[in-house]
């Protein structure tokens, strides 16, 4: 008889004992009965016999998890405080069945048509040179068309490469791109394909056909063998952060990748985020294809539709030029609020105010997706003054189309755009000129390639400067550049932003560098890339019972030496599906110093998120 211990995929349990009287290789994945259900695990060691009675491994599959996905687990569930089966639970494990046999690549020349500039043919020999290195690119610049060049040399040298992207907002152009060059070589992979389609790819993949491997941060964890390169655009995403268990940054992830497969990692951006920028060596690449100008006109004003910005909207559409408009609300407006008593309209399961989509008449909360009728007196006061604030996407788009009946107004978001098809045929729509004015959330600035833009309105700016978020002064930078580099690409552009913080905006918007190299005072001694946070999460529907191990714990980390208690109470958002929630943020200088200590005082509640970026 033989006994391994097994790691239940996704479970945050540690493993268990089975028995088999088959040999089993470590990392083959098995079923196994856990209280009467059939469960998914992954052999991680051959043991002695224990003394305790095992029950029998039940099944064991074709499929299995190699030394090097194994041993990448294993920091994931160390590093981001979280079971093994869990950092397991994100993989796709290698087939051994027959019908789909690993092929060692062939190599394959291709006969180029990227041809380079000057500039980019440098930033190419720069990127080789270093292990990690960051492409700091301006929008247009052709960061592109250096990784499609050296995704060439690695197909060449027998090799295959990852190409990270923040979320599906940017598939459908890049894909288009890299098919036009590289053909049947490139797969996508993301969260709308449907079954079928993972199956084909996931084929191409173990088959070795499958030569460029593109997709959001769960791309990284697929089975690829002869990994070459790993590219990571965006690299400033907050959308490479995962928000549930194991909440790791794909990034950062992808870094150490590099390290463990000994493969080169290049992040690009036109916005870097600072800890790349401090950490990694950089190229700078100045400029773009586009020999058009932006103006920047600033207007103080509250988030709103002006006059002006309505008069910039009627000037592009006589011209048949092309807008876009960003707002960082989606729905028609964010609050319901009592002018009479102030009451704002809550969800009942979450202490946030619920966003108003009239299409549905419907109050919806955007952290738990309870929907209500819209009420229309005050639940406190009975008062009907009832009044909206924080305009909205749907709000946008329907006082633009009422002031432009002739004009194609199309929303650009989360709640118009739910599949990939239907943003590929959005895109489509814009850039065949059907679509006048776009108007969307951040979905908006993710790398889209729009050729008619002339005029990008911007609202919203000073409440992204104004969160409390020690990078509140970069993602609110990062964003206007993002957007704004959306236009002008074929013929001069404006840009209207609304903001009272005109000085800030104007004084970095043309030089990122400078404000990175401020910043970094601000940072010194307190926060990232200088120190290590670390936020804990405590929840439960007996309030009482969250902030009792919240207290607990607290008290235990406070006798720990090299790591400070930063603060601790109740949630920003206090109560999220029907759960109270509590906090504990913790600085250190070093990552190690808050694992040990966290290890040792962890109680039953505690939801550890190392590195932190979401503090609202």
């Amino acid at each position: 008889m033989n006994f391994y211990n097994i790691s239940l995929l996704g479970s945050p349990l540690e493993p268990f004992t089975y028995n088999s009287l088959q040999t089993i290789g470590i990392g083959t994945r098995v079923s196994v009965n856990v209280r009467n259900r059939l469960v998914n695990g992954v052999v991680i060691s051959k043991r002695s016999e224990p003394d305790f009675k095992t029950l029998e491994i039940l099944e064991i599959s074709e499929f299995t998890y190699s030394k090097k996905q194994i041993e990448l687990a294993k920091f994931i569930s160390t590093y981001y405080v979280c079971s093994l089966g869990e950092a397991l639970g994100v993989m796709t494990p290698f087939s051994i069945s027959i019908d789909s046999p690993i092929i060692n690549n062939k190599k394959e020349e291709y006969n180029s048509k990227i041809a380079l500039s000057k500039k980019q043919e440098d930033a190419l020999v720069f990127l080789k040179q270093n292990p990690v290195s960051l492409l700091f690119g301006d929008t247009g610049s052709g960061k592109t068309e250096i990784y499609m060049k050296y995704f060439e040399e690695i197909i060449s040298s027998g090799k295959r490469s990852i190409f990270l992207m923040p979320e599906i907002s940017l598939t459908p152009q890049m894909s288009q791109r890299l098919e036009e060059h590289f053909g049947e070589s490139v797969v996508m992979w993301h969260s709308k394909l449907t079954p079928l389609q993972k199956r084909k790819a996931l084929q191409k993949i173990y088959n070795g056909s499958a030569k460029i491997v593109a997709g959001p941060r769960s791309t990284l964890f697929l089975p690829i063998n002869d990994l070459g390169l790993i590219v990571v655009d965006e690299e400033h995403d907050d959308s490479y952060k995962s928000s549930s268990r194991p909440r790791y940054n794909a990034r950062d992830i992808a870094i150490y990748m590099g390290k463990l497969y000994d493969v080169p990692v290049i992040l690009g951006s036109a916005t870097p985020s600072l800890n790349t920028f401090t950490k990694f060596p950089y190229y700078r690449l100045r400029g773009g294809f586009f020999n058009s100008n932006r103006e920047f006109i600033y207007e103080k004003s509250v988030e709103t539709l002006s006059p002006l910005i309505l008069d910039s909207l009627k000037s592009t559409l006589e011209t048949k030029d092309q807008a876009i408009v960003f707002l960082p609300t989606r729905a028609n407006f964010k609050y319901l609020i009592c002018q009479d008593c102030g009451h704002t309209t809550q969800c009942v399961f979450c202490s946030i105010g619920m966003s108003i989509h009239q299409k549905s008449h419907a109050l919806k909360c955007h952290y738990c997706n309870y929907t209500q009728a819209i009420p229309q007196v005050c639940s406190e006061c009975r008062s009907p003054s009832l009044v909206s604030s924080r305009l909205g996407t749907a709000e946008a788009v329907k006082v633009i189309s009422e002031e432009f009946t002739e004009a194609n107004i199309e929303q650009f978001d989360r709640d118009a755009i739910t599949t990939a098809n239907k943003l590929k045929k959005a895109l489509k729509r814009f850039n065949s000129h059907e679509t006048d004015i776009l108007v969307g959330t951040q979905m908006l600035s993710k790398g889209h390639d729009y050729h008619g833009v002339t005029l990008a309105v911007v609202l919203g700016m000073d409440n992204m400067l104004n969160m409390s978020d020690y990078r509140a002064r970069e993602k609110a930078l990062s964003s206007l550049i993002q957007v704004s580099g959306r236009s002008g690409r074929a013929k001069n552009a404006k840009v209207l932003v609304q903001s009272f913080n005109e000085e800030f905006f104007s004084t970095y918007m043309n030089n990122y560098e400078e404000f990175l190299e401020e910043e970094k005072t601000y940072r010194q001694d307190l926060y990232p890339p200088y120190k290590k946070l670390c936020r804990i999460l405590f929840s439960h529907k007996n309030g009482a019972k969250a902030q009792e191990q919240m207290r607990k714990m607290q008290g235990l980390l406070s006798r720990e030496a090299n790591i400070e208690v930063v603060g601790s109470g109740k949630c920003a958002v206090e109560r999220i599906a029907n759960k109270y929630r509590f906090e504990i943020l913790l600085r250190s200088d070093k990552s190690t110093d808050l694992i040990k200590a966290i290890s040792r005082c962890k109680v039953d509640l505690a939801e550890v998120d190392m590195d932190p970026i979401e503090f609202g």
